[in-house]
């Protein structure tokens, strides 16, 4: 689960972001001004923001200086390429121009979660450690055997955690290969993960998809 800003002066829009995040998982923390953005950040620390560039008391980009460091997708309206120029230019993950899809918005925060992620060293949840350098997992201090195969499908789902990964997705990335249709390969690992983890819970089951790695409290 992602906590994700986001900093929209249009209520509609605001809530409508939020409602679509909120549908796969994350966690959104509305703000409609930059001082309520900058108050809401100081709080508890985010994970993404979703900034628009133009806000009734200053601008996107203000708001993002102040908050360097996190990962932040800007909005900027319809051919103001100036905006896309400048965000990437202070060092923004993506834009995205109004109007959009939510789809497409939802697809680009995956996205940047999903790079940003990658820079961890370490993943804990309920007593189970995931070392990505080492590749090696404990669960209470105690090391998990794993084949490298579950290793790195247990990567795969813990990176691209609270996101629902077709099994077609899984194979790609876990074991590198496109294929179509359904695969028993997949089921028949998750079961050993779940098995060997202990973690039936976190490891969820997504109807006729897939598999999500779950993270609640």
């Amino acid at each position: 689960m992602a906590r994700i800003l986001v900093l929209e002066d249009e209520k509609a829009i605001n809530d409508l972001i939020a409602m679509n995040l909120g549908m796969v998982g994350h966690t959104a923390i509305q703000a409609y001004t930059g001082a309520q953005a900058l108050e809401a950040a100081a709080k508890a620390p985010v994970d993404l923001m979703i900034i628009d560039v133009m806000l009734p008391d200053t601008d996107g980009f203000t708001v993002y200086e102040k908050l360097k460091g996190t990962p932040a997708i800007f909005v900027t309206a319809l051919g103001e390429t100036s905006d896309k120029v400048k965000g990437f230019e202070r060092g923004a993950d993506d834009y995205i121009v109004k109007p959009f899809e939510m789809t497409e918005l939802l697809l680009r925060v995956e996205a940047v979660l999903r790079r940003t992620r990658k820079s961890e060293s370490h993943y804990c949840i309920g007593g189970l450690d995931v070392d990505f350098e080492a590749k090696t997992v404990t669960k209470n201090g105690v090391p998990i055997d794993l084949t490298m195969q579950e290793y790195t499908l247990l990567e795969t789902l813990v990176k691209n955690r609270n996101i629902a990964l077709s099994r077609q997705r899984l194979m790609r990335e876990a074991w590198d290969i496109s294929f179509m249709g359904e695969s028993r390969t997949v089921d028949v690992h998750i079961q050993r993960l779940r098995k060997k983890l202990g973690m039936e819970d976190r490891i969820k089951t997504v109807y006729k998809l897939g598999y999500r790695f779950e993270e609640t409290p």
